[in-house]
């Protein structure tokens, strides 16, 4: 009988150490921890590392603390093998508990950017790597490979014009490939596949409507007039003229590494490829990313027999039929240039 009260005792006396070391457990996973409040602690996860590695680096960092106890409550929970590899936001203080559930979760930290309508794609690449999602010349060169339109434009020489001005939200482990992948696939979700019929019957194939959404989009900002500017491109190209699209000489300019901010007289004359007042027809390729508005002009036109407009110089424009109204337009907003 004694040995049978002595081994009760013996068993009693394990459970309530087990009942403590547990309710010491959870008061520690439950208690936020970490200081000053309000700091963001951002720590990189590699791909492949184990749950210790994990848990020496959240408290090498300051998130935690007893890595060795969370490395064991990770195991416990089967959260080692569900970590993924980021970049991780942690803002003190945060228990725990909360630790792992961030890093079961895979909430990686995501930088956002927004990329408005019109920027070209080295313009894209600032905007991006200036979030702190990659470098430059990474997402140059990723932008420059066209593969991830080339079902839809098997002509394009470049992913110019598909990089779809929107507000992103990315995480910063992606390369400049996925990146460029997200951005395209966008444009598919937002602009190609709702009017996918409409492209189907504009008697344009997808390369040339994005190109001339480009002009239009370079060339006004005023929703009232993009469908108008549409129209007078359209009329042009139909009587065989000269698109004559300054933001086009603008563009050669870029590509080339020689713009400097001015359009001179001799760029007028230059034969470049993107060049409108020297080559007839659309240029080789979009110039910038339209938005879905400058798109819709091209797809849906005004019914105008304007074949010229310029500039006021307050964002707007004045359209002319004839050449002779044109110039009367011209010395009156732009002095006569």
């Amino acid at each position: 009988m004694r040995w049978a009260r002595w081994i009760g005792a013996v068993f009693l006396l394990a459970a309530l150490l087990a009942l403590s070391g547990g309710v010491w457990a959870l008061a520690y996973l439950s208690t936020p921890m970490g200081e000053p409040a309000g700091r963001v602690v951002t720590v990189e996860i590699p791909e492949g590392e184990g749950a210790a590695q994990v848990a020496r680096r959240l408290e090498m960092q300051g998130v935690i603390d007893r890595a060795w106890l969370f490395t064991r409550w990770m195991s416990w929970q089967g959260i080692q093998t569900k970590v993924q590899a980021g970049r991780y936001d942690f803002e003190l203080p945060i228990a725990p508990v909360e630790v792992m559930r961030i890093l079961a979760t895979g909430r990686v930290a995501l930088v956002e950017f927004t990329l408005p309508e019109g920027l070209t794609l080295f313009e894209s690449a600032r905007v991006i790597a200036e979030a702190g999602l990659g470098e430059r010349e990474a997402l140059e060169t990723a932008f420059r490979d066209p593969a991830a339109i080339r079902d839809l434009d098997v002509g394009a020489r470049t992913l110019e014009g598909y990089l779809f001005p929107n507000t992103y939200r990315m995480s910063r482990g992606l390369s400049a490939e996925e990146v460029a992948r997200t951005l395209v696939e966008t444009f598919r979700t937002e602009v190609f596949e709702p009017r996918r019929q409409a492209v189907a019957e504009s008697g344009f194939d997808l390369g040339a409507l994005v190109t001339l959404a480009s002009l239009v989009e370079k060339e006004t900002a005023r929703a009232d007039e993009r469908a108008t500017v549409a129209g007078v491109y359209l009329n042009r190209l139909r009587k065989n003229m000269l698109l004559q699209c300054d933001p086009t000489v603008i563009y050669a300019r870029i590509i080339e590494g020689t713009w400097d901010g001015n359009i001179r007289r001799k760029d007028l004359s230059w034969d470049h490829p993107y060049n409108t007042y020297v080559r007839r027809g659309l240029p080789p390729g979009p110039i910038a990313s339209p938005g879905t508005a400058a798109f819709d002009a091209v797809l849906h036109p005004a019914e105008t027999s304007a074949l010229f407009f310029v500039s006021r110089g307050d964002g707007s424009h004045v359209f002319s039929e004839t050449y002779a109204e044109h110039r009367k337009a011209v010395r009156r907003y732009q002095g006569g240039r």
